[in-house]
């Protein structure tokens, strides 16, 4: 008889969840974890990361803009140690509660780094060097991403780094390259900068944040051009060197240029991480190959989360978890993922669901644009917050939300009405025909609603 009915490989957003919810299923699970509770989004990732931006909004909205609200503020200043620290204590905490839960639904939290000699079978490596073997009657694979490094310019802990150590950084650096202008490089930026780091963002693509709503992109280049980050655009990398001083790198792009820096922060993108053993089926950038089911070429072996490819989301990974497991032990016929937010959380923020205006062009569909800036709300002038607007994709014939962008405050926040909307293939005139709370800034999305048949009222 199996020790368990799961072993999860893996303790991030997909691991921890498929646990848990097998767990809540009545089975015996255990979670393998080399690290700690939570993955990388938990520790080093999601929300450790939105501390700091918390921080750097903060410290902006005071240095910039205290007089706009009446206040006076005499020697602003901050403790970059402290600021670095909350972030830990968040992530250390909410740890600490991961740990708590798998103790509620009685799993087994086994530390170590996990093998998969065959089917069935799990070995765990302790910290100690101590190895142990557990039987399960399935296995769930979520061991999740790494940073991908630079060809012919690795990581060196120091003057070249990826977002890990971007996140503990002993000293401020007084001017940093980021390679790679996705949510990742385009936070880390808005953060280094807004307390006084000297930020260039090198991306090859023409826009940053290139999987987003082109118009999107550019309004959000805009604003942080204005707030002192050199954007690259269309710029590739052709040299890149480690130095006494720091990093100096060539780049073309609308010009050949050297730039210098104490530190590059590599933000290209992630690569597979791969548990050791059995011969599992990968497709050809190395992530795991499964199949409707989340399971892989071997029967009992399934995957989910990050391993299994893009879109590369916490909560994308903790969505394919519960099918998967939903899948093995209650009977459902589990769905993959085809409707999910993007969120990238600089201020502005920017979230987005659905198709973008020119994936609509691409696809040959005829469509109309609803459009709402925050200028015209009343909230958003209340707050501050005037910066942005948010962008419905409407189907033509049958008035369907296909998509959905928002560039501004509280977008990420907003974004969730939009993803209800796409899910229940909702039209703009279920949406206009909700009743939005005023004054509130989510009434953008129901203005823009309106503006997409050319009955916007406040603007």
């Amino acid at each position: 008889m199996a020790d368990y009915d799961l072993i999860v490989v893996g303790g991030g957003p997909a691991g921890y969840v498929g646990a848990i919810r097998a767990g809540q299923l009545g089975k015996r699970v255990a979670v393998v974890e080399m690290d700690r509770a939570g993955g990388t989004c938990l520790n080093w990732g999601c929300i450790p990361t939105k501390s700091l931006l918390k921080n750097a909004e903060v410290y902006q909205m005071v240095k910039n803009h205290a007089g706009d609200f009446g206040l006076k503020v005499e020697g602003l200043s901050y403790e970059w140690d402290k600021v670095i620290g909350r972030s830990r204590k968040v992530a250390d905490r909410l740890a600490g509660g991961i740990e708590m839960l798998f103790k509620k639904n009685k799993i087994d939290y086994i530390r170590g780094e996990a093998s998969i000699p065959k089917a069935g079978v799990v070995e765990v490596i302790d910290k100690d060097g101590k190895k142990a073997e557990h039987k399960a009657a399935k296995i769930l694979i979520a061991t999740g991403v790494v940073s991908r490094e630079m060809p012919g310019f690795p990581f060196n802990g120091k003057s070249v780094i990826g977002s890990r150590q971007a996140m503990v950084l002993d000293k401020q650096p007084k001017e940093i390259i980021i390679i790679g202008a996705g949510a990742i490089g385009i936070e880390f930026a808005y953060f280094f900068n807004a307390f006084g780091t000297k930020v260039t963002v090198v991306e090859m693509m023409p826009n940053i944040l290139p999987v987003e709503d082109t118009e999107v992109s550019q309004a959000l280049e805009k604003s942080l051009a204005k707030q002192g980050i050199k954007l690259l655009t269309g710029t590739k990398v052709d040299k890149a060197e480690a130095t006494n001083k720091g990093v100096r790198l060539t780049v073309s792009g609308k010009a050949t240029e050297t730039l210098e820096a104490d530190i590059a922060l590599v933000a290209i993108g992630v690569s597979p991480l791969m548990p050791k053993g059995v011969k599992l089926e990968a497709d050809a950038k190395g992530y795991l190959k499964t199949n409707g089911d989340y399971e892989t070429n071997v029967k009992g072996i399934y995957g989910a989360g990050d391993i299994i490819g893009p879109p590369w989301l916490a909560h994308v990974a903790s969505y394919e978890a519960v099918q998967c497991v939903e899948g093995m032990f209650a009977g459902k016929k589990p769905k993959k993922v085809t409707v999910f937010p993007g969120c990238t959380y600089c201020q502005p923020q920017v979230a987005s669901v659905g198709l973008t205006e020119r994936a609509a062009v691409e696809k040959g569909i005829k469509f109309k644009v609803g459009k709402f800036p925050f200028m015209a709300s009343g909230k958003a002038l209340a707050v501050g917050e005037s910066e942005g607007f948010v962008k419905l994709i409407v189907g033509e014939k049958h008035g369907e939300i296909l998509g959905a962008h928002i560039i501004g405050a509280d977008a990420t926040e907003m974004i969730a009405e939009l993803c209800l909307a796409i899910n229940m293939e909702a039209t703009y005139e279920e949406i206009t025909a909700t009743i939005h709370a005023h004054p509130t800034l989510s009434e953008a999305v129901h203005e823009a609603a309106h503006a997409s048949q050319g009955h916007a009222i406040h603007f």
